[in-house]
């Protein structure tokens, strides 16, 4: 029985790793830290509504894993700056209140691409979170790299829905090692992202791409 928190519960994967969590019996309890209330009733669910610049006011919680898949756009964060602060000031309060509380197992949701001399600022972002993660020192750290994340959002973004519709019409061309581009379901990366933290072996940083991901979600 592993005791796991989550962040990010309320997005695309997030919604889907919560739901394996609360499906599977080997996690209890499972802690869902929020800015908003999820209400939604579940013997194992305790949800933690908090800011997450103030995640040192909650109690303490015993944990042996966390799940993060906090996330936004620059577009709907409205700057740079607040898209900074959710895609890495908030993951990082994230993952130092888990280590506070035991988590030796963390398991981040990222960006394929992730580069630190990126001229992209969200793959920049990206990789400075990445980086900062892995100096925290966690036993195991997952950190899973998708492309363009396929599902129906509980936000309307009709740019997003037609770019999706394009991704899996050219998904066939993407081979060899354009294949890591290929659009990959939110479902699929939260079934990877429960699968790896039922079966980490060694102690150690991995990273997980397109092809990864879905030979661990059990995926074709």
């Amino acid at each position: 029985m592993q005791r796991a928190a989550i962040a990010g519960a309320s997005g695309l994967t997030g919604h889907h790793v919560l739901n394996r969590l609360l499906d599977d019996g080997g996690f209890d309890p499972v802690v869902a830290v929020l800015r908003k209330p999820l209400h939604r009733s579940h013997p194992r669910l305790r949800e933690k509504v908090v800011e997450f610049d103030a995640l040192s006011a909650l109690s303490p919680v015993p944990l042996d894993v966390a799940f993060c898949a906090l996330g936004t756009t620059i577009r709907k964060a409205g700057s740079k700056a607040a898209f900074r602060a959710v895609d890495h000031d908030y993951v990082l309060a994230f993952a130092r209140w888990a280590k506070q509380n035991g988590a030796r197992h963390f398991l981040l949701v990222s960006s394929v691409s992730a580069n630190l001399t990126s001229p992209n600022f969200y793959l920049r972002v990206k990789a400075e979170a990445e980086r900062d993660l892995e100096a925290l020192g966690f036993d195991w750290l997952d950190i899973f790299q998708p492309s363009f994340l396929l599902g129906a959002r509980g936000e309307a973004r009709p740019v997003e829905r037609i770019s999706q519709t394009v991704i899996q019409s050219i998904q066939f061309a993407l081979v060899g090692p354009l294949e890591r581009y290929r659009g990959i379901a939110g479902s699929t990366v939260a079934a990877a992202m429960l699968s790896r933290a039922k079966s980490a072996d060694e102690p150690g940083v991995r990273s997980h791409e397109w092809r990864a991901i879905t030979e661990l979600a059990g995926d074709p």
